[in-house]
């Protein structure tokens, strides 16, 4: 469905609250297929959004498997590549692990890939904390146009785009309400 957003810029919604409810539980079970011993799995989110998609993965897990997993979030500002194009003063938010990544099979979670250079980032935040097993990558949209060779091990969804495009992950915990819009924007030639 496309609507004009505020702006006049033309606005798709890709995933509405269902579908996001959906692709959770899909990735949950994805999850669970590929390393049917869970007493190694952690969870690790990225701040902002990522974090609250791990919650929701954690509590996946815990109504079907009936485990639960330690949880974990990670504020990779520190670790940009583009620190001094965001901003002289970036806002640093608290990582948040109390548990040891050591021979771990850490899920680490974002809403959307891209780039690929935010993953990029928080690798080098997660290796921090130590050694994990291996790192798996989950993430709710994949849009494409990496400039890393990074891929994700369990997608939400696969959304073709144009480098140009905005795509806006809300939920309800951060924004009050399930949504995945992409807004359309022109190319600008110089």
């Amino acid at each position: 469905m496309s609507t004009p957003s505020s702006g006049g810029t033309p606005r798709t919604v890709l995933l509405g609250a269902d579908d996001v409810r959906r692709a959770v539980s899909r990735i949950a079970h994805e999850i669970v297929e590929r390393d049917r011993d869970l007493s190694a799995l952690a969870i690790v989110g990225i701040r902002s959004r990522g974090d609250v998609l791990a919650q929701r993965l954690r509590e996946a897990l815990r109504v079907h498997e009936h485990v639960t997993v330690p949880l974990g979030a990670l504020d990779i500002t520190l670790y940009r590549d583009d620190l001094t194009r965001i901003g002289y003063a970036p806002v640093v938010h608290e990582s948040a692990l109390d548990f040891s990544v050591d021979d771990k099979v850490v899920v680490l979670v974002d809403d959307v890939l891209f780039t690929g250079r935010t993953i990029r980032a928080a690798l080098d935040a997660l290796v921090d904390y130590g050694r994990p097993r291996a790192i798996r990558l989950a993430v709710l949209v994949d849009r494409g146009h990496r400039e890393l060779p990074i891929r994700a091990d369990f997608v939400g969804k696969n959304v073709p785009t144009r480098a140009t495009d905005d795509v806006r992950v809300h939920l309800v915990e951060v924004d009050g309400r399930d949504e995945v819009e992409l807004v359309a924007r022109e190319q600008v030639i110089a």
